[in-house]
């Protein structure tokens, strides 16, 4: 039993099919490749303000603290306790 073999026009189509099929798998991996990217950089401003909300929730919890109202007080606001020694640098 011979088997027909495949006209020029099916080896066309299928050459084409393959073609189209490869480019569409590239463009996908191209689109696959930009998400994990867009993933990667919306994973780490996540964990930034993650960070950011449990420094905030530390405060809030400790701000009764007076050793924390204290270095608040001369770290942000510039005040001293009573018998500090303040030291002036100047140039």
């Amino acid at each position: 039993m011979k088997t027909k073999r495949a006209g020029f026009l099916t080896k066309l189509v299928i050459l084409s099919l393959l073609v189209v099929t490869a480019t569409a798998l590239l463009d996908m991996r191209s689109q696959i490749l930009s998400a994990e990217a867009e993933k990667a950089q919306w994973t780490a401003a996540r964990d930034a303000q993650l960070q950011v909300n449990a420094d905030l929730q530390d405060a809030v919890d400790h701000s009764g603290d007076p050793d924390r109202q204290a270095d608040i007080a001369r770290s942000k606001l510039g005040l001293t306790a009573p018998g500090d020694q303040v030291i002036l640098f100047t140039d």
